[in-house]
């Protein structure tokens, strides 16, 4: 699978997306609630590796200037392939600058960063759903509208291991 460093919301904004989770589940739509091992997070992925170190990752990451809390704006819905659907957040300077810092640290620790989370490539989204289909998706986009434009906090990181769903925390902001 993948190691991701993530952004982690506030109480607030966690209870938010997972309420999100929640409404879409009950329709029978796939989300990162119900999706492998359960023990997923809302979260915003800075950088997505497939192969790592996790010594080396984390010292990168950890060596990085902290900074403050992250206000993001979500805008509306996100389509990727294989039923995939996101929250679209606003790339402020800030948020684009913050990653573009983090993709550099663990390039540098000598993991291979998905080619989606390379700098100028990477879209700032939050997972909604993992599977969603044509006949389902205008309901996933429904129930994102109904709620839009919304804020969230991201205050803390973490390291994720997306296939046991470990977390490690970061002790600072990337």
């Amino acid at each position: 699978m993948a190691l991701a460093v993530c952004l982690l919301f506030d109480p607030r904004s966690d209870r938010l997306l997972r309420d999100l989770w929640a409404r879409l589940e009950r329709q029978g739509i796939s989300t990162l609630q119900s999706h492998t091992h359960r023990r997923h997070q809302p979260h915003l992925s800075y950088a997505v590796m497939l192969e790592w170190d996790l010594a080396s990752v984390r010292a990168a990451v950890e060596a990085l200037p902290g900074g403050d809390p992250l206000q993001l704006s979500v805008q509306g819905t996100v389509c990727f392939p294989r039923g995939r659907a996101a929250l679209a957040v606003a790339g402020s300077a800030q948020l684009m600058e913050r990653q573009e810092r983090v993709a550099a640290a663990v390039a540098a620790s000598g993991a291979m960063l998905h080619r989606h989370y390379q700098p100028g490539r990477w879209i700032p989204h939050i997972s909604v759903a993992t599977g969603s289909n044509a006949t389902t998706l205008p309901y996933v986009i429904k129930s994102v509208t109904d709620i839009l434009p919304f804020t969230v906090c991201a205050g803390r990181a973490a390291l994720v291991d997306s296939s046991t769903g470990e977390v490690t925390p970061l002790p600072r902001l990337p």
